[in-house]
């Protein structure tokens, strides 16, 4: 889906423009968006395969919850939407805890690049995985997978094909601040 978001500089600071998330992604142009991760007390991570109808990474497993931030929208605010629109989960701020920010460029064809600042939460999940609903749209398939096998999997030059892979001191923030939760 075609929407407005905000425009941002080199170091992430808004510049006070607006595009259309094709435009931003034509021209290569910074903007803001949402990674929520959702991991249960034992240690699992809820990890969503993209549709296959997807511009970018189609049919790869990712992050539980992401999107873009529309524009004027409060980051908070965009994670809450997303993780309702995309996997049917209704959440309160109180349940995010925010960890970082991370600086993001991928080029994946002539005519798209992302250049993002993806705003990192981590959250509880406490919901059973049968009890949410998944936006088909956006999401072939959800499913649980343990923090181990997980990273596992990301070093395996051959198994980690199937996943969209970010850059190591992603994965170190994200498991650092999960493996302090357990």
């Amino acid at each position: 889906m075609d929407e407005y978001i905000d425009i941002l500089d080199s170091s992430g600071k808004p510049t006070g423009e607006t595009a259309l998330k094709s435009v931003a992604h034509q021209k290569g142009l910074f903007h803001p968006t949402i990674h929520v991760w959702f991991y249960t007390k034992n240690g699992k991570l809820l990890i969503q395969k993209r549709a296959f109808t997807k511009d970018t990474f189609p049919g790869l497993w990712d992050v539980s919850v992401a999107g873009h931030i529309g524009a004027g929208e409060e980051i908070v605010q965009s994670a809450i939407r997303e993780v309702k629109e995309e996997i049917g989960l209704n959440i309160e701020e109180t349940n995010l805890t925010k960890i970082g920010v991370y600086k993001n460029i991928h080029k994946h064809k002539d005519n798209l690049t992302d250049c993002e600042f993806n705003h990192i939460f981590i959250a509880e999940l406490k919901t059973p995985l049968q009890k949410l609903k998944i936006q088909e749209s956006e999401v072939e398939e959800i499913k649980l997978i343990s923090l181990a096998k997980y990273k596992k999997y990301l070093l395996d030059s051959e198994a980690c094909k199937a996943y969209v892979k970010q850059e190591d001191s992603y994965y170190t923030l994200l498991f650092g601040s999960i493996e302090k939760q357990l």
